[in-house]
């Protein structure tokens, strides 16, 4: 298995058509802040956290994931990880090169095994942010992506092998099999969890948000603001994360969660959960039930940007 040089997840970058929309929601509704951008563009962060941003919107004809882009040590880690990559027959979509992004810094982007476009970056600057106060209901931080995939097997073994993922815990169905796998590439239980579905597109991107009680408020915020919730709230077992899932304007699914497990990484035994028991989905049983409605707004438009990079 590959060293693990990736440290954490640092942005996922949206394609829209409605680009002012899009805006509007992520900011006076879901509660980011545009720290950067020009028209048609906006790069969104989080208050709490030190990334310059968590999401960038674009406006495009297509609906589509941009890339998703995880943070190294430094840029030697950045040049070894790339070599790495175009010796194993991964294709780069650029080499090693110095950032126009807001905080700079060093990076490269390259095509996963279904074609999304995955950037790695280093040495970026770090932004002013703030401790999250008692009852503000607005993410701290970026908390993990879930991507839809046609092959999660071989998905699943792509982070792993190439970019040193590891596997933390399994859902299965016992009719369907395995249907999701959650991924770690720190002590965070999962930065990355992939979904089987019939087409590759973005299952969710989720936010962690101060506290339980922050967490039920942004709940009640957006569903007092008439947004459609999709599932939630609960508590998952996989991860022991609650959830809050609602559609953005696009019908990308978005998440509002709070404690997100961190696992002792020496320790850790993966487990194999059947989420046809409802406590597995949900401990709590408060969550509208799992159903074909859920499942279907999970699995998003598929995407239309497979193998081809963005122009910005």
């Amino acid at each position: 298995m590959t060293d693990r040089l990736i440290t954490h997840l640092r942005h996922v970058d949206l394609a829209v058509p409605d680009h002012a929309k899009q805006l509007d929601f992520f900011t006076n509704t879901w509660g980011l802040t545009a720290a950067d951008g020009e028209k048609g563009l906006t790069f969104l962060a989080a208050e709490g956290s030190p990334e310059k941003y968590v999401i960038r919107i674009r406006e495009s004809a297509e609906k589509r994931i941009d890339l998703i882009a995880f943070g190294v040590a430094n840029a030697a880690d950045a040049d070894v990880l790339a070599e790495r990559l175009a010796r194993s027959g991964v294709r780069l979509v650029n080499e090693p090169r110095p950032l126009d992004t807001p905080g700079r810094g060093y990076g490269f982007r390259f095509f996963d095994n279904e074609g999304r476009t995955v950037e790695i970056s280093a040495d970026v600057a770090v932004r002013e942010h703030r401790k999250i106060e008692p009852g503000e209901s607005i993410p701290v931080r970026l908390s993990h992506v879930v991507i839809n995939s046609a092959e999660p097997e071989a998905t699943r073994a792509f982070y792993e092998k190439h970019l040193g993922f590891r596997l933390s815990d399994t859902l299965m169905h016992p009719q369907m099999g395995e249907m999701m796998y959650f991924l770690r590439i720190n002590a965070w239980h999962h930065s990355l969890a992939i979904a089987r579905c019939p087409h590759p597109s973005l299952h969710h991107v989720s936010f962690e948000m101060r506290g339980l009680d922050e967490y039920m408020r942004g709940t009640g915020r957006l569903l007092r603001a008439g947004v459609e919730k999709v599932w939630g709230p609960g508590r998952h077992l996989a991860g022991n994360n609650t959830f809050s899932y609602f559609l953005d304007p696009h019908g990308n699914t978005v998440e509002y969660t709070t404690e997100l497990e961190a696992i002792d990484e020496d320790t850790w035994h993966p487990h194999m959960y059947d989420f046809s028991q409802p406590e597995v989905s949900d401990q709590w049983g408060t969550a509208n039930a799992m159903n074909e409605f859920v499942a279907r707004k999970s699995f998003n438009d598929p995407d239309k940007g497979l193998f081809v990079a963005p122009p910005v």
